[in-house]
């Protein structure tokens, strides 16, 4: 059996599995689809992404680091909008690891976590193209909605917006 562990990331060994997870993540969306790499260039662009990542945990309410048998397999995190929801960012499960509910674990804990400090609704979004992160999350719960924070108009027709309330 597979023992999976997820927790706050808190050391700087988990930081940097988090930023190494990032920028898998990161390179795993620039290769995900023809429209990806001008997408990936303006919402994770370097040095800009770069830095967030250095300055983990940040403006992050939560930094969660998942593991499976203690070799860093996934990552998520949360922050807060101005509204009081909170917003999932940054959901990530390494090839290896993907197919064993580590995502909806990851996005159920920022839930948890969220719903614990009152936030009305969790917010996300991601990219159309992305079926199988569409489809978790509307097994998850969450109902498409319009953007709910200022995108640029070239990203919005290769997004979809989400939301749930935690």
């Amino acid at each position: 059996m597979t023992q999976i562990t997820l927790r706050t990331a808190a050391s700087p060994e988990d930081f940097a599995a988090v930023r190494a997870l990032c920028l898998a993540y990161r390179e795993d969306l620039r290769a995900h689809h023809p429209a990806a790499p001008a997408l990936v260039a303006l919402f994770y662009p370097d040095p800009a992404y770069t830095e967030l990542l250095d300055a983990l945990p940040g403006k992050h309410d939560a930094v969660l680091l998942a593991e499976r048998q203690g070799a860093p397999v996934g990552c998520a995190m949360s922050q807060r909008l101005p509204d009081g929801s909170t917003e999932i960012k940054r959901v990530y499960v390494a090839p290896e690891a993907r197919g064993l509910g580590l995502a909806a674990q990851l996005v159920e804990e920022l839930a948890t976590r969220a719903r614990a400090a009152g936030a009305p609704l969790l917010r996300l979004d991601t990219m159309k193209t992305l079926a199988a992160a569409c489809h978790l999350y509307a097994k998850l719960g969450f109902v498409e909605r319009g953007p709910y924070q200022p995108i640029p108009d070239v990203a919005l027709p290769h997004l979809r917006f989400f939301e749930r309330t935690p």
